[in-house]
């Protein structure tokens, strides 16, 4: 029996739940499961590397990790599963998310974090659904909907612009 889909969502820091929280929301509009945890690379890297190892066990399917200024955590979670990671940057320093960006995407060639923009926590729940639709062909006709109804949306404002107001 298929247990159907299941993402995990880790954050360095609860304070990173604001942004996080937007990946959850897509998650539950396609109706995927997830858990979410805070777990620090650096102030707990033994939960961090224990969590990872145990996660394909654990039922899930890809793993989501947010984390700012050094942001290490998508990576060190990578170097324990094969299981995807996608990288959230947290937007979190004075450099405006920049360190976190370049901490997560410029892993060292064979343990690969996708990455998604700084805060970019909605495309994070997107992209995981889509590496999920590879397995579950209702999450794909989910999203071939949901970019229908954009392109409608767009076509809709289109429509309805009228320069001559400006």
């Amino acid at each position: 029996m298929d247990k159907g889909p299941k993402v995990a969502i880790v954050m360095g820091s609860d304070s990173d739940l604001p942004i996080v929280s937007k990946t959850m929301k897509i998650l539950k509009e396609f109706n995927v499961d997830f858990e979410a945890r805070v777990i620090s690379a650096h102030r707990t890297p033994d939960r961090a590397s224990n969590f990872a190892k145990e996660a394909e066990e654990a039922g899930f399917d890809v793993i989501i990790a947010a984390a700012g200024k050094a942001a290490h955590l998508p990576g060190v979670l990578a170097a324990y599963t094969t299981l995807p990671v996608i990288g959230i940057p947290i937007k979190s320093s004075a450099l405006d998310g920049m360190d976190a960006l370049l901490s997560i995407v410029q892993m060292p060639s064979g343990i690969p974090v996708a990455t998604v923009g700084i805060d970019g926590a909605e495309n994070a729940g997107l992209l995981a659904v889509e590496m999920l639709s590879i397995k579950y062909e209702n999450l794909r006709q989910a999203l071939k909907l949901r970019r229908e109804v954009m392109a409608q949306e767009v076509i809709k404002k289109d429509e309805n612009l009228k320069v001559e107001e400006f």
